[in-house]
């Protein structure tokens, strides 16, 4: 059997578009996953909707980096720190967007992604700072 020649293209979007588009994806995937007694029944796929609504968040950090401080994908931080450091060093509101970018990760990625958080409330106050993160970053 002959192999085809099957070449990948590797699409690039603009990092705000998918900060949008990854956290429309978290909140779908919220909505599929019943709720009682305020928390979510199923710690995988919520924790799966947290991890894609924070890393929404970082997608609009990069998005900031990469559109107003010439940034190139490989220069873009890559842990937690690092981008906390990058908004101390580059971003003016840094104060705000610390504080928004910490709600997120704490309440997203640690609680909810690697600790199978289920409030609801956490989880939706983690949700409101990546949206507060997404506007302050849409520049």
């Amino acid at each position: 059997m002959k192999k085809k020649n099957v070449r990948i293209s590797k699409v690039i979007r603009d990092p705000i578009t998918e900060a949008h588009r990854y956290l429309q994806n978290a909140k779908l995937m919220l909505a599929e996953v019943s709720v009682e007694y305020g928390a979510y029944q199923d710690p995988k796929y919520s924790g799966m909707a947290a991890e894609t609504a924070y890393l929404a968040a970082l997608k609009a950090v990069d998005h900031y980096l990469i559109r107003k401080k010439n940034f190139t994908a490989d220069k873009l931080p890559k842990s937690y720190e690092g981008y906390q450091n990058a908004i101390e060093k580059y971003i003016p509101l840094n104060g705000k967007l610390s504080y928004a970018l910490h709600i997120a990760w704490q309440n997203l990625h640690v609680f909810a992604h690697y600790r199978d958080g289920v409030d609801k409330n956490l989880i939706k106050s983690g949700i409101e700072n990546v949206e507060r993160v997404i506007k302050m970053m849409d520049v």
